[in-house]
Formats: structure tokens, C-alpha cells, sequence
């Protein structure tokens, strides 16, 4: 048998994460994944993926219709998606190769195959017994799916076999409007598919500020994604190689359709019964404020205990428990975790929206500043969109930022560590910003609080 101070099951951001900060804090780890490559979903089949395939489909659908504004003429722009979905796999591997090198060079030992409790301190894997006085549940998600419209993983699809299709589907169903909804719609509507998204909510981004989310509607129907808001599917049928879809009043074929409800956390044989760590109606491990499961030395953090499915806030709270076990103090910030989506534009968040936090009673000034008035927006052709920031009336306390625009992913960070740092609009607004960047939007944006805004 084997022994460790720390086991971590699952070699995703968190569990990775949290792999490597223990060694660096002098543990004994191990770390235990069912895929043969490190990175878990968001590396392997999610997030890195679809963010090669974003770009290059991006690209590509700049040089049909966005490089003629700038000057330049493309005669003919061919596809070649067999090549843009080998780029897309040397960039996994390549990441993939660097997750295990840091294995290797922080002394953890990783372990393939899969994972399931004999006791709280206690591992099987295989034929092959592991123990630790500290164990880290860090298994993630899996896609959600419905009744009406099951997977077959080639016909209706979750998100993993649509960043495989090998042809552009002519016709594509995506059920959601939530994050990946609009990111694979995003991929596959600039490559050539007819994109039709069924959301049954009354609105996309339902977690996300309502004006973000109208606007980069508006901004996808004129790309051309057919949107229906506040529709039920209620049957899929596969005929003849296509899936006929019934959803509110309409009956429609498609070549391929996505099933993308949200994601769920995935306990699948952990073996937790026999540890006695119970599970919500949600199917997500219960843990306390410092990640401790129900079982006396084991934690769980990520997605499998649900919040915001965000790598990033996997890998803060696999740093915090590393740190805790180590006998230091981890901790998360959850109200300064960012959001993004990686659509053209992209919109991201940070902290709360002003429905929000008047429904905390706090009483709240917005301002709002359009990138069609920032200068290098307007240089670069990505004017569409805006930065919007909610403010505590009194204080002038940043309480939340919300971005549609060209960078918005870059560009909230900056508001994230003003809302770290508990920072106020004014704090922002003097701050110095370069000239001419997009980066001045927040600026103008922030000084709008004071009612000062230059630029428009």
C-alpha cells in the first residue's frame, strides 16, 4: 500500500491545482485521473478546445467579412477545417504535456485510472490500494441531459462531440443559451452552419446582467443565429440522418443538434455511501466554508460541489484546501470570481449585478459607457458593446462591472481586483489609463458614477 499526505482525485484545474501547491507547501501527493491525459474537461474536451476552435473560426469569419473594412481584399478564403481541428489538438497536447511535466517537477506521483473510497482515508484504484490522512474530491462536471432529447453522441450531441464534428453540420439545434450554448453556436455559425438556439428561459446569460445579455443577442441574430427565447424542446425524433425537433410552435429538421442545459457535478462510483458524505437534491458534494466534506479528512472543491462552474474558481479553492491542510489560511473570494463568454463580442462579469444587490438592500448608482465612443475601439472595428459599472450609493464601493465588448475577458481583470480590493468607482476613474486602448471604456464608465464622463 501506498501513503500520502494528500490524495487528489481529478487532475482538472482544481485538482491539479491543488496537487501542485501542496508539494510546494512540502506534502507527499499523489494525484489520481481516469483520463491518460492531465487537465481534466476544461483542458482535454472544453475549455482550451473550443477556445482554439473560437479563435480560428473567428479568423476565418474576419477574412470572409471584416478584412475588406480594413483594406484588404481577400480574392478567396477556402476552409481547411480537418487542419483547424489539428491545430486545435496540438494546442491540448501541448498544454497536456505541460500539466505532467509540473507533476514530475514537483515530485507528485500521478496515478491513472479510476478512483473510488474504501474508508475516509483509503483509495482504490484498480488493483492498487493508496492512503492519506487528507483526501480532495476534485472530480468536475459532466453535460446535463433531457428526457426528450437524449445523447447518442451522433446525432444530438453534448458540447465534447461538437468541437469534433469533422464537416459543417448545414443545420445545427442548440439547446440552451446559457455559456457553451452560445460559444459553440458562436464556432459553427462562423464556419458556415445555420445555427438555431432554443433556450427555454425568457432571456440568454439567465445568471448574467440582463443588458449583457439582450445586447449580445441582438449582436448574434445580426451574425445570423436564429434565437428563440422562452421555448420548451419537447421531442426529438432522428430520421434519415436528421433530428426533427418540436419546440414551442414550430417542427423542424437538423442535421446536428447540441444539448447544452448546464452541466452536473459527477460523483459516478466514488464510493462516497461508504464514507458516509452526503449529496444535495443537486447531486453536488456538501462541503463547510473551508471545503470539508462530512468524512474527518476529506475535502471536495469544483465543480462536484457546484457554485459557479468556472475552471478558475476550481483552481482558487484547490489552492485555498492546500493551503488549510498545510496549516496555512486558504481562502476564496467568491464575490470577486469573473465570468466570461467567449463570443465576438465577448461579454464578462465580475461581483454583482444592480438587481442584485438591490435586492440586498443596498441602494446602487450604474453607469454604462459605449465602446462606439473609445477611440481604439473604434480603430480596431469593435465598437459594438459597452462597460457598465454598479456602484454603492453612499460608499462609491465597486460592486459589480459587467462588459460586452471586443477584450472583455482581458479587460475584466482589472475591475476583479478593484472588487478584490473592495475599491471605489472614483479609485478607478483616477486611475491613469493608457491612450488609445479599450481599457479607457472602464475608466469613462467609472467616472460616469460621479456623473463625470469626458468622452461622451
Amino acid at each position: 500500500m501506498s501513503s500520502f499526505d494528500v490524495i487528489v482525485i481529478g487532475a482538472g484545474p482544481g485538482g491539479y491545482v491543488c496537487a501542485i501547491r501542496a508539494a510546494q507547501l512540502g506534502l507527499k501527493v499523489c494525484c489520481i485521473d481516469s483520463r491518460a491525459a492531465l487537465g481534466g474537461t476544461c483542458l482535454n474536451v472544453g475549455c482550451i478546445p473550443s477556445k482554439a476552435l473560437l479563435e480560428s473560426s473567428h479568423l476565418y469569419h474576419l477574412a470572409q467579412h471584416g478584412f475588406a473594412a480594413h483594406g484588404i481584399d481577400c480574392v478567396e478564403v477556402n476552409l481547411n477545417l480537418a487542419h483547424m481541428l489539428r491545430r486545435k489538438e496540438r494546442v491540448v497536447q501541448k498544454l497536456t504535456k505541460g500539466i505532467a511535466y509540473l507533476m514530475q517537477k514537483n515530485n507528485i506521483t500521478s496515478v491513472h485510472g479510476h478512483a473510488s473510497f474504501i474508508a475516509p482515508d483509503k483509495i482504490q484504484v484498480a488493483d492498487r490500494e493508496l492512503t492519506a490522512a487528507h483526501i480532495v474530491i476534485a472530480t468536475g462536471s459532466a453535460p446535463v441531459a433531457i428526457d426528450c432529447a437524449p445523447f447518442d453522441d451522433i446525432h444530438i450531441v453534448a458540447s465534447t462531440a461538437a468541437l469534433e464534428f469533422t464537416t459543417v453540420p448545414p443545420s445545427l439545434a442548440v439547446i440552451g443559451g446559457g455559456v457553451i450554448g452560445l460559444e459553440m453556436a458562436s464556432i459553427w455559425s462562423r464556419l458556415g452552419s445555420a445555427v438555431t438556439i432554443i433556450e427555454a428561459q425568457p432571456r440568454l446569460l439567465s445568471d448574467m446582467d440582463a443588458d449583457c445579455a439582450k445586447t449580445i443577442g441582438n449582436i448574434m441574430r445580426k451574425q445570423g443565429t436564429t434565437i428563440h427565447l422562452d421555448t420548451m424542446l419537447t421531442a426529438a425524433t432522428v430520421r434519415k440522418n436528421q433530428v426533427e425537433l418540436t419546440y414551442g410552435k414550430h417542427s423542424q429538421a437538423f442535421d446536428k443538434v447540441l444539448v447544452a442545459v448546464g452541466r452536473q457535478a459527477y460523483t459516478e462510483g466514488l464510493g462516497l455511501d461508504k464514507i458516509d458524505v452526503p449529496c444535495n437534491s443537486r447531486g453536488e458534494i456538501e462541503v463547510d466554508t473551508c471545503w470539508r466534506t462530512a468524512a474527518d479528512g476529506v475535502y471536495a472543491i469544483g465543480d462536484v460541489i457546484g457554485g459557479a462552474m468556472l475552471a478558475h474558481k476550481a483552481e482558487e479553492e484547490g489552492v485555498a484546501v492546500a493551503e488549510n491542510i498545510a496549516g496555512h489560511a486558504g481562502h476564496v473570494n467568491y464575490d470577486a470570481v469573473p465570468a466570461v463568454v467567449y463570443t465576438f463580442p465577448e461579454v464578462a462579469a465580475v461581483g454583482m449585478t444592480a438587481a442584485q444587490a438591490q435586492a440586498q438592500g443596498l441602494q446602487v448608482k450604474e453607469s454604462k459607457f459605449p465602446f462606439s465612443a473609445n477611440g481604439r475601439a473604434l480603430a480596431a472595428g469593435s465598437s459594438e458593446g459597452f462597460v457598465k459599472i454598479i456602484a454603492e450609493a453612499t460608499s462609491d464601493e465597486l460592486l459589480g462591472a459587467h462588459i460586452v465588448g471586443a477584450q472583455a475577458s482581458e479587460l475584466i481583470a482589472e475591475l476583479a481586483l478593484a472588487r478584490e480590493y473592495r475599491a471605489s468607482a472614483e479609485d478607478v476613474a483616477r486611475t491613469v489609463h493608457a491612450h488609445p486602448t479599450l481599457a479607457e471604456a472602464t475608466k469613462e464608465a467609472a467616472l460616469g458614477i460621479a456623473g463625470r464622463v469626458v468622452h461622451r
